[in-house]
């Protein structure tokens, strides 16, 4: 029997995708983000294991609030750490009549398994770490070019996808850089809609249990008026 390891549940979300979400947080990252909120997710040994049975039985108890509008995202961590088992949850999801969303990196090479994970999601909420490749790896310790082939594909098959930014200052901010994303954002035929998270330092005590510096330690926080500035830049509302 196929299982899983699941950080935690969120019961109805409302951030995550559209209308009311049933939100799985998956163990496991390969990244290494230093505004990481959920930094206790990258242990891919973490967590606790759950059966795909065991996972549908609890969105099935939500469904009559999740739906129409809404249904289940999966995020993480990295989902796609846990190809397998994330096919099978998604198969049965789709059997149940889940709308289903993936939150990812993208930061992956386009297997048959990733594409089955494609073919099986009606929305993608894909997160572009940063434009700048050299930043994205000061700033993840992975380059970006795999995520951006990633929504290349995603555009190609028209596969709907939100694109997600986190604004951090003095890493994401840049003028000239969020004219570049706004640039590569107009290449893509597929996206639904434009995110700026802005940066917080709410996770750090997480950082702070495990033992760990907190990379970030004296960066500010983004404001109001980093958002405006970014979405003026980026062209969005």
């Amino acid at each position: 029997m196929i299982q899983g390891r699941i950080h935690s549940f969120e019961s109805l979300g409302a951030v995550d995708g559209p209308g009311i979400r049933f939100v799985i947080f998956m163990q496991g990252c390969s990244l290494q983000c230093k505004y990481c909120q959920n930094r206790d997710t990258w242990d891919l040994h973490g967590g606790k294991e759950y059966t795909v049975e065991e996972i549908v039985e609890k969105v099935l108890k939500y469904k009559n609030y999740i739906q129409p509008d809404g249904g289940v995202t999966i995020s993480g961590g990295e989902p796609m750490l846990q190809l397998t088992f994330l096919i099978e949850l998604l198969k049965a999801l789709k059997k149940e009549g889940f709308h289903t969303a993936v939150d990812t990196s993208g930061s992956f090479s386009l297997t048959d398994k990733i594409k089955e994970v494609i073919d099986l999601t009606d929305l993608f909420l894909l997160d572009i770490k940063c434009i700048n490749n050299a930043k994205c790896i000061e700033l993840t310790g992975v380059s970006n070019e795999k995520e951006l082939q990633f929504a290349h594909y995603l555009s190609s098959i028209k596969k709907t996808m939100w694109v997600r930014q986190v604004l951090v200052p003095g890493y994401t901010d840049d003028e000239s850089d969020l004219k570049e994303l706004k640039k590569f954002i107009s290449s893509l035929s597929s996206v639904e809609k434009v995110e700026i998270l802005p940066y917080h330092d709410l996770g750090k005590f997480k950082w702070q249990e495990l033992d760990l510096s907190y990379p970030l330690e004296g960066i500010r926080t983004a404001n109001t008026e980093d958002v405006k500035r970014a979405k003026r830049l980026l062209d969005i509302n």
